[in-house]
């Protein structure tokens, strides 16, 4: 199978802001150990295999924490990720019944008072 590599795609328009004044990062790729299509987002995606990728192999999470879900539209199972590599699917979930992940969005974080 051919790598392709190149810019990564800006797949979100706007700005959002992390847990603590920081921007929301996340590199998703379509292979694993972060090769193949690659795409960077930055806002919330409700479905990363329509346009983007036909599926998520790996995730960087460059600023966050992130919130992902094995269905589109941020259903079904949730795995929140924090910054760091996710090589293959059993780095951010230890489901035996999901690999997939298809949706992503930023994890707002809302201090006590």
């Amino acid at each position: 199978m051919e790598e392709q590599h190149g810019a990564p795609e800006q797949a979100a328009a706007g700005k959002s802001h992390g847990g603590l004044g920081g921007s929301y990062k996340v590199i998703v790729y379509e292979l694993e150990n972060f090769q193949g299509k690659r795409c960077e987002l930055s806002a919330e995606c409700p479905s990363l295999t329509d346009s983007l990728l036909e599926k998520v192999g790996s995730i960087q999470v460059k600023s966050g924490p992130w919130l992902g879900f094995e269905s589109r539209a941020f259903r079904g199972e949730q795995f929140v990720l924090e910054k760091g590599d996710y090589p293959r699917w059993d780095a951010w979930s230890n489901s035996r019944n999901s690999d997939s992940l298809l949706s992503l969005r930023p994890l707002n974080i809302v201090g006590w008072l």
